[in-house]
């Protein structure tokens, strides 16, 4: 049974079904930006082997490659598949489960870009400057994103008024 969920701080006052309908709607819409991304990401990567300059890469640039090729497709999946699976369970009274699966698919989607971003970003600075700016280049880039996506949100105080579900 869905009671309403108590307001605390000025909080909005909403059942628990209502709760997860919203937090489902917003996790759709972030995922929309990254599902963007990702797609445009793949595309590009897709292109990459019909060009002529790739036949001059080495071993380990396709072996870097692939991967990359890999993690974007993997991340694609992963970002895609919380809107599969509401069609999948539409109107089977299972909203917060989805939900908390949803959040783990994306969480583990981002990830996944986070890995193909920086294969990119390695073997873009690779072609252009070499392995050894490369590396600590790409470590950067990386870091960036870790700080950003993953240390920074931790630092943010959990308000009163906004349940973490």
């Amino acid at each position: 049974m869905s009671g309403v969920s108590p307001t605390v701080g000025g909080g909005r006052p909403e059942t628990d079904l209502q709760r997860w309908d919203r937090n489902f709607s917003e996790l759709l819409q972030e995922l929309r930006v990254a599902q963007t991304g990702v797609q445009i990401l793949f595309g590009f990567l897709l292109t990459v082997p019909f060009s002529a300059r790739f036949s001059q890469a080495t071993t380990f640039q396709t072996g870097v490659y692939i991967f990359t090729v890999v993690a974007c497709a993997v991340a694609a999946a992963l970002l895609i598949a919380p809107v599969s699976q509401h069609r999948r369970v539409f109107r089977q009274g299972r909203k917060a489960e989805l939900v908390r699966r949803a959040d783990r698919l994306a969480q583990a989607g981002l990830l996944a870009l986070l890995v193909a971003m920086s294969g990119v970003v390695f073997l873009l600075l690779d072609v252009l400057v070499g392995l050894a700016v490369a590396c600590p280049l790409t470590a950067a880039v990386a870091a960036v994103y870790v700080l950003l996506w993953y240390r920074l949100p931790r630092t943010l105080p959990m308000g009163p008024d906004e349940p973490d579900e």
